[in-house]
């Protein structure tokens, strides 16, 4: 264990300052994701015919290499924390567009019928009852998103040492110092194991009415949600 604590002085960062930087590096596009995701799924759902398109762009951009995304962005956002972040939201949303679009379409359409009587518009709708309801869905998807963002992070040490935990691997060639590529595989799998277990807990916190560590729960009825929103 000797020196794998021992971050070399050109990265610019403590360990914990690295770790604050990737976490930042790959939860923001996450939530940059989520929320171009929330709009286009919900266009998506009006209008069927757009979700094939919709789906095939976010997969084309999906299988950009990054590397690809750095010669493109680079002129404009040069050697920044910008130039990870920006592929890293595209990316986000081959997963969660479907996630949010199959969640809402899950909601019976009783509740939908329910919630369009109590005079709830399109927006409303979808903001208090289809989103609430399909949050499971969402949150899985945020789950795989949110693990592929922190893995993919560390390539953005290719560009002027934005990689974060990834910079750490570079100076273990660098200076043939392995520990510090150890460093990062492990810090990083940590990262995700934690980022994913307080996703866990927020769909725990957000659907009370789901059966957690295998205890049966009866599943809250639908008008409770739409008597929830009406309220607000």
């Amino acid at each position: 264990m000797n020196g794998f604590f021992d971050i070399p002085s050109d990265l610019q960062h403590s360990w914990a300052g690295l770790i604050g930087v990737h976490l930042r590096e790959a939860l923001l596009p996450v939530a940059a994701g989520l929320l171009l995701a929330l709009p286009l799924a919900l266009l998506c759902n009006r209008y069927r015919w757009l979700y094939p398109p919709v789906l095939g762009v976010t997969t084309v951009l999906y299988a950009v290499p990054s590397l690809a995304f750095f010669v493109v962005l680079i002129d404009w956002t040069g050697q920044t924390e910008l130039t990870v972040m920006i592929p890293l939201a595209l990316y986000s949303l081959v997963v969660l567009v479907p996630a949010i679009a199959d969640g809402v379409r899950s909601v019976p359409d009783e509740t939908l019928s329910a919630a369009t009587a109590m005079g709830f518009g399109p927006v409303r709708r979808y903001l208090q009852v289809q989103l609430p309801i399909a949050a499971p869905a969402i949150i899985a998807g945020l789950r795989v998103a949110t693990a592929s963002s922190i893995s993919l992070v560390s390539v953005g040490a290719l560009i002027g040492n934005q990689g974060a935990l990834g910079n750490l691997m570079a100076a273990a060639q660098k200076y043939d110092r392995p520990e510090l590529a150890a460093n990062a595989v492990l810090t990083t799998a940590v990262l995700a194991v934690l980022c994913d277990a307080a996703l866990v807990a927020l769909r725990r916190a957000l659907t009370p009415w789901m059966p957690h560590s295998g205890r049966q729960r009866n599943a809250a009825p639908n008008e409770e949600l739409l008597t929830k929103g009406a309220a607000r």
